[in-house]
């Protein structure tokens, strides 16, 4: 079976929960998923915990500090983190039982500079004929959209963030 490109995007919430739910899908049909999320590190996830009662079927690495990234300034500590993140993509393209890797964020560190469009455009291109690849995170560039399979952006029209109600266990966290 071909491995398809997907996209995640837009400034609406879901597109982290979408590639979780694809990713609860494949495991179901006995397939091997890995997740490497960009930018995110040390907050305690509920997918997280998901992650190690699924193990060895679905694995999530953090590859990011729990602190904000500056996004005119990124330190380069949070670069680092992200050029880790590619190489890891790298070598689990390399893992023939695995079947989906999600790149959580990826399309933020792009825009924060973390990691250029066209490294993560190689990747694509690089890519296992049948691994399923994800990619998700605001502000997808056009060629990444392009190169997709499918796109699915989220748009927001009404969030509860905006009368001041904090993430909270389960739902954003």
């Amino acid at each position: 079976m071909k491995g398809m490109v997907q996209v995640y995007t837009g400034n609406g919430k879901g597109k982290t929960t979408a590639a979780l739910g694809l990713a609860m899908r494949a495991i179901g049909q006995g397939l091997k998923v890995h997740m490497i999320q960009f930018m995110k590190g040390n907050i305690e996830y509920g997918e997280l915990k998901t992650a190690r009662r699924l193990a060895p079927d679905f694995t999530i690495t953090q590859m990011g500090r729990e602190t904000f990234v500056d996004h005119d300034n990124p330190d380069e500590i949070d670069r680092e983190w992200a050029r880790k993140g590619m190489r890891l993509a790298r070598e689990l393209f390399k893992k023939e039982e695995l079947n989906v890797l999600i790149l959580d964020e990826i399309n933020v560190a792009i825009d924060f500079k973390l990691v250029s469009k066209e490294e993560v455009l190689a990747l694509i291109r690089e890519k296992p004929d049948a691994l399923e690849l994800i990619l998700t995170g605001r502000y997808a560039p056009v060629e990444i959209v392009k190169e997709a399979d499918l796109v699915t952006e989220m748009l927001e029209i009404k969030h509860y963030y905006h009368r001041g109600i904090e993430s909270r266990k389960g739902f954003e966290l």
